[in-house]
């Protein structure tokens, strides 16, 4: 399936922030799920970004998550 052909039209996006929170250049992510598919849209929050996302499937988008934890040394 190409998860780019998807509109991803009434996703509800999630933000997650890191840094200069209430500032113009914020940096979040932004991740919403793709309705009616197993697919998944991550993009940045400024303007700057718009119009340009990533895509992956829930289980990209876990080994992902998984691979990078542990890089990084990290626990829930």
């Amino acid at each position: 399936m190409d998860l780019y052909s998807i509109s991803g039209s009434g996703a509800q996006p999630r933000a997650y922030c890191g840094g200069n929170l209430g500032s113009e250049h914020e940096t979040c992510v932004r991740l919403a799920e793709l309705p009616g598919v197993d697919g998944w849209a991550l993009s940045d929050s400024k303007d700057s970004g718009a119009g340009r996302e990533l895509r992956f499937t829930t289980a990209e988008l876990d080994a992902f998550a998984r691979g990078w934890a542990v890089e990084r040394g990290l626990t829930p």
